[in-house]
């Protein structure tokens, strides 16, 4: 059964039946997706990262319809009702859906008119009919199913309840069922209709029709949530005729009395019960569906958000705006500790303006302050302009940059930034975490749920186990592709590295507080729960930049310290050249000996000498570093100052089904509909732009009213 979803597996991912096996083999023993990816190319043909959670998420689905298959198996079994072309069926269906329309009609149901008709002794008698092999009347077949112990009191009772028996019958055939499934695939109406004249979210879905075939995903999810909220009211349409055609072809076998009754109760049946079954069904269907290229799309931001490449060694001053309350001050170093707090009003209702620049150029001069980062929540449009302001006047190289603070209310009111700051208040520790994301969106961002980061759709219509699954997976993937420093992570951090938890990572901290810090990687095997399986998952992704090992600063797996050493040895170096300028011929000393006979000869496999040599060169390389660097303004426009065919440059804050949104600097973010995206079809928006991307844009139009900005990216360089 195994090597049959191996196969299948490799012939779905377009893969080779050893990668597939060797993957597989290596999640059965325990090892994660980011270890396998990383530290066993050689087994798994260098699969990377994303291949693999698709093979691991493919596989479950896999092993999860087998273990069904087998419960449906036995159920039936004990029914007595196990036939060798039931058998078969089951053996051959392909998803969880055929196996369970498969399993409908011998399934446990509550009470209903058939199963109170079967009760009377009336089956015979629907079979009978089924049969449709008699010239006989159904009424007159049915005379002698008269029995008033049972409760037949006479021939028409007798017939209805066998009439009954037969709709459910047609209702629940696998084989009916899946042609009209495919029927409602080709011609089957998703509507929707409603007539809130208040709430106008919704106002394009007030008479929606859309064939079952086209409807794009973000359609699906948002009739899904109009329905919820009570203001839509959707429905499947079908043409009646087409569909009763296709049940008379799957039932009707003569032109007599009987196949008159028989069609007659399958009209019953579908109206009654196989369409609104069908109907739900189709609903669950595309719901599904567009959950998961909801979840994709989803993943796919937050890997590009999370991905940002950090801004180095400035320091900070964040600042999280608001109005009666006042804008909340935090400034932070290059390295992320808080140097010092305060809280001003530059917006209404006090305003005053002159009093905040003063004590913003006092904090600024006295810390070196380089760059602000400026929450966009409430008053974010007021602070922007008071601090473009206060940029004019003071010069210099001091810039500012709005970020997302998405997430940041929910952090700072969270235990785990109690934990953090306990000597400050929410709304300070919200100004922390907004200077923060500037300084390594990562680091920060792994604190909040991604949920709660502003950068999907629909997000919390989704199904909640497999949103997070996939969102778990792009953290971790993220966190353990940068590295972590042992000596300075926070246990948030630490928690997202391979083969650790949230347990561990706190073990970590608090041994590394009373040590005073990691010098060498196998220390790591002194922290408590933190054993040598564990050990071989994160040792690799865990670096400590001052450890006398210099080996133990980059991503090369202490398995793999003998040969790092043997290949230094072996090309005239040490491992104090590790990093530095003498290093530089080392790829073209390996190329002359030759790749395979250099791995051959300090005892790994070519991938993983590739690596070894790429590390040893830039120990601890960041991947964000290779990424166009954030986009800091010094100063700032208003949506009124935007005139149609104006170029501008802005940064993608969000990517979606129907178009991505970008921040040019004015506040609200433009829409870049998927139309405009490219002067080429595009299929999907992700093809084109990323979250994080800078991009040049062209004004279409403006809303000042509804505060809409409609903006395009043809014809425009955007290479």
């Amino acid at each position: 059964m195994l090597m049959d979803m191996i196969h299948l597996l490799a012939q779905e991912l377009h893969l080779r039946p050893g990668q597939v096996q060797a993957a597989v083999e290596l999640i059965d023993q325990g090892n994660t997706i980011p270890f396998i990816a990383r530290y066993r190319k050689e087994a798994t043909g260098s699969l990377d990262d994303s291949v693999l959670r698709d093979l691991n998420d493919r596989l479950a689905y896999l092993r999860n319809l087998e273990k069904r298959k087998g419960e449906v198996r036995t159920a039936i079994d004990e029914q007595g009702k196990l036939t060798p072309e039931l058998e078969a069926a089951l053996e051959a269906a392909q998803t969880l859906a055929a196996v369970e329309d498969l399993y409908r009609p011998y399934k446990q149901k509550r009470k209903t008119r058939a199963g109170m008709a079967k009760e009377k002794g009336l089956e015979p008698l629907a079979q009978a009919i089924l049969a449709q092999n008699t010239l006989a009347e159904p009424l007159t077949l049915a005379a002698s199913y008269v029995n008033a112990e049972k409760g037949v009191s006479s021939p028409e009772e007798a017939l209805q309840g066998a009439m009954d028996i037969l709709a459910e019958g047609i209702s629940d055939d696998p084989g009916i069922r899946g042609n009209l499934k495919r029927l409602i695939a080709a011609r089957g109406m998703i509507t929707a209709s409603g007539d809130d004249e208040e709430n106008t979210t919704y106002a394009m879905y007030y008479d929606f029709a859309e064939p079952v075939s086209k409807i794009a995903p973000h359609r699906v999810l948002a009739i899904a949530r109009g329905e919820k909220e009570g203001i839509l009211k959707s429905g499947l349409e079908l043409e009646e005729s087409a569909a009763l055609e296709v049940i008379r072809r799957g039932v009707i076998k003569a032109n007599n009395a009987c196949a008159r009754a028989v069609m007659e109760a399958a009209q019953d049946g579908y109206r009654r019960l196989l369409f609104p079954s069908l109907e739900r069904e189709t609903f669950s269907t595309l719901f599904e569906q567009a959950s998961e290229q909801a979840i994709k799309v989803f993943a796919e931001n937050l890997h590009h958000l999370l991905m940002q490449p950090p801004v180095r060694n400035r320091v900070v001053l964040g600042l999280d705006p608001a109005y009666r309350t006042g804008c909340k001050i935090a400034v932070v170093d290059g390295t992320g500790k808080v140097l010092d707090t305060t809280v001003v009003y530059p917006t209404p209702p006090q305003k005053k303006t002159e009093e905040a620049k003063a004590v913003l150029t006092r904090l600024i001069r006295k810390h070196g302050v380089s760059v602000i980062s400026i929450g966009n929540g409430t008053a974010s449009r007021e602070s922007e302009q008071f601090v473009a302001e206060l940029i004019r006047e003071l010069g210099g190289d001091l810039s500012y940059m709005v970020v997302s603070e998405a997430g940041a209310s929910v952090y700072s009111a969270s235990k785990l930034a109690s934990e953090e700051f306990p000597q400050f208040d929410v709304s300070l520790r919200s100004a922390v975490s907004i200077a923060r994301r500037l300084q390594d969106p990562l680091a920060e961002l792994v604190k909040i749920d991604p949920k709660a980061i502003g950068i999907g759709q629909y997000q919390h219509d989704m199904p909640q186990n497999r949103l997070d699954s996939a969102l778990g997976g792009v953290v971790e993937s993220c966190v353990n592709s940068v590295g972590v420093d042992l000596n300075t992570a926070s246990h948030s951090l630490l928690g997202h590295v391979a083969g650790i938890n949230s347990a561990v990572a706190k073990n970590i901290v608090a041994y590394r507080e009373e040590t005073g810090g990691f010098t060498a990687r196998h220390q790591l095997l002194k922290v408590p729960k933190l054993g040598k399986k564990a050990y071989e998952q994160c040792a690799g992704f865990l670096r400590i930049p001052e450890a006398a090992d210099k080996l133990d600063a980059t991503a090369v797996h202490p398995e793999s310290y003998a040969a790092a050493k043997a290949l230094l040895d072996l090309c005239g170096y040490t491992p104090a050249d590790i990093g530095t300028e003498a290093l530089s011929r080392l790829p073209a000393r390996v190329e002359e000996m030759g790749w395979t006979q250099a791995a051959q000869t300090v005892g790994v496999g070519e991938p993983t000498l590739r690596d070894i040599v790429e590390e040893l060169l830039k120990p601890g390389r960041d991947p964000r570093d290779q990424l166009p660097a954030p986009m800091l303004r010094t100063d700032v426009m208003e949506m009124k100052d935007l005139k149609p065919d104006m170029i501008l440059t802005g940064t993608v804050r969000n990517v979606l089904d129907f178009g991505a949104f970008v921040d040019i600097g004015v506040h609200e973010d433009g829409l870049v509909h998927i139309s405009q995206l490219s002067d080429r079809f595009v299929r999907h928006p992700g093809q084109v732009v990323k979250v994080g991307d800078i991009v040049k844009v062209r004004v279409l139009e403006v809303d000042l009213k509804r505060k809409r900005i409609s903006l395009s990216m043809k014809g425009l360089d955007n290479h």
